[in-house]
């Protein structure tokens, strides 16, 4: 039902504690940064538009360790489709909400989180194959992926 959560899923779950600290450079983000700004994101846009989502706080720190990050992924993603799942429905989607000083439907500001998620995804997924990480297929396969599905990777 939820496809789209175990799909992303894949990214978190590859993190490793050696990794967390690889960046591009000096003035961009760790890859555990990163990783750890996609969770918090949750509580801070979804608490906009009327969900609790809990787990963590919109501003709890960097936690030290890959597995901590994985777990309070797994937390806010579940609280979200909990919450989503107990207190809206079709009309709750068509609700307008204040966020950040303009008008969205709820329906859009879900829209929204899930584009913020998508657009540093694709960006740890470049930090992880510099860091030696394997990359996990999301829409489909990744380079080490395409034998398992009987084909040639494709020509670099």
């Amino acid at each position: 039902m939820y496809w789209c959560l175990d799909l992303y899923d894949g990214v978190i779950l590859c993190l490793q504690q050696s990794t967390l600290n690889k960046k591009v450079a000096d003035d961009h983000r760790t890859l555990g940064r990163m990783a750890w700004h996609i969770v918090t994101t949750f509580p801070e846009m979804m608490n906009r538009i009327g969900l609790k989502v809990k787990g963590v706080k919109e501003n709890a720190p960097l936690p030290k360790s890959a597995d901590e990050i994985t777990k309070a992924y797994e937390k806010v993603s579940t609280s979200l489709i909990q919450q989503i799942t107990k207190n809206w429905n079709d009309d709750t989607l068509q609700v307008e909400d204040d966020m950040y000083g303009e008008k969205y439907k709820r329906g859009d500001s879900l829209y929204m989180l899930l584009s913020h998620e998508t657009h540093h995804r694709a960006q740890m997924t470049v930090l992880m194959r510099q860091a030696g990480l394997k990359v996990p297929g999301i829409y489909g396969p990744a380079k080490e992926e395409w034998s398992q599905y009987g084909m040639n990777e494709p020509e670099v």
